[in-house]
């Protein structure tokens, strides 16, 4: 099974929070940075370290240092809202940016940018997508990163919908997922339920 739920005290916190309709885009934004730090926490465990000596203040000790390098590739525009944590807790991680257009009769996604960094070929690519939905977006974003030849790649998402999680898992089986939450599934207008709204709306106050 490719997909991580991270069940933890504060992820729910978190969560409870996002989805709250009442909660301010402010409020909104501090949740999702937090709830994406926890979430990191889960998607960065298998990345390799190397030895190194290092001098505390009494004597030479033994430390580590993380070997990975890491890709972040935010899907436009509610993906950015995501960068944030990256950035703070990666060290040495980079940045490249996807946007894409799903149509809404057909749930394809086509993409109309792509900004990636230079050599990603043997690096962790990390997709930054808040809402894991129909999967039509994450397949597609997968579909673009192998291209480059990665070490691997793994979804980062908040709710992930039962629909869209079989959609990545049938098209990428090797695609690890970690989200905060499996929901219960789309409606008619392929919304998650209960979700938490429309996250770029909520996190830009738009």
């Amino acid at each position: 099974m490719s997909l991580h739920v991270v069940d933890h005290p504060l992820v729910a916190h978190y969560l409870t929070r996002l989805r709250d309709r009442e909660t301010t885009p402010d409020e909104f934004r501090e949740a999702s940075d937090k709830i994406i730090t926890l979430l990191l926490y889960e998607a960065t465990q298998d990345l390799r370290s190397r030895l190194l000596e290092t001098q505390t203040p009494l004597e030479t000790t033994q430390g580590h240092a993380i070997a990975d390098r890491v890709v972040a590739v935010p899907i436009l525009r509610a993906g950015l809202g995501l960068v944030g944590p990256v950035l703070e807790l990666l060290p040495h991680v980079t940045v490249g940016y996807i946007g894409l257009e799903r149509d809404e009769r057909t749930a394809v996604a086509s993409r109309y940018y792509v900004k990636l960094p230079p050599d990603i070929d043997g690096k962790v690519v990390m997709i930054l997508d808040p809402m894991l939905a129909t999967g039509g977006t994450a397949r597609k974003a997968v579909e673009i990163m192998k291209e480059y030849k990665p070490a691997s790649v793994r979804l980062v998402c908040v709710v992930a919908a039962p629909e869209g999680i079989e959609a990545l898992e049938t098209a990428h089986p090797d695609v690890q997922i970690f989200a905060a939450a499996r929901d219960r599934q789309l409606n008619e207008q392929k919304y998650i339920l209960p979700g938490l709204g429309d996250y770029g709306d909520r996190l830009f106050g738009t």
